[in-house]
């Protein structure tokens, strides 16, 4: 057994631990943490795939940005509403129905045959992404920005106190 193999699992482990407890605390603020600890096993998995970049987003898209304004919208929902928030699993026998099912689905693809060398990749793959977003789809990159500016303009003006 690899250290790749070993690191895949404990990450694997992390990340699907992690996950249901997402679902099954009760506290909201709690589940919030162990999504971003379940975001970071996901990144953790992508270092491990030679996929930096994408590890390097997970972490400061996902389990930073997000999580911090989820922390923020909890903070300032509890403080409006006054009580505590707390989250209820519907659906649960559901949802172990669907996991059950596609672990099955899953069991049953496992005999595909896949391929076990990894490929080597000769070329810097963060550098060509940056090449061709800067490049290629610029235009598309900066009306996402204009976009995602539009978007917290807004959330500025609803936030605002009433006076």
């Amino acid at each position: 057994m690899t250290l790749d193999v070993v690191a895949f699992w404990g990450l694997a482990v992390v990340v699907i631990g992690s996950a249901l407890a997402v679902v099954l605390t009760k506290n909201l603020f709690h589940s919030v943490l162990w999504l971003a600890l379940s975001l970071t096993g996901t990144a953790g998995i992508f270092l491990s795939l030679d996929a930096e970049f994408l590890a390097a987003v997970q972490l400061l898209l996902y389990a930073g940005g997000v999580i911090t304004i989820v922390v923020f919208a909890i903070v300032v929902t509890e403080r409006l509403v006054g009580d505590r928030l707390t989250q209820v699993s519907r659906r649960l026998l559901t949802g172990v129905i669907l996991a059950g099912a596609l672990v099955a689905l899953l069991r049953f693809l496992r005999g595909a045959e896949l391929p076990v060398e990894q490929p080597v990749i000769a070329v810097d793959v963060t550098r060509v992404l940056g090449q061709v977003l800067m490049t290629e789809f610029v235009l598309p990159f900066e009306l996402l920005a204009v976009l995602l500016l539009v978007g917290l303009l807004g959330a500025l003006y609803f936030a605002r106190p009433e006076d």
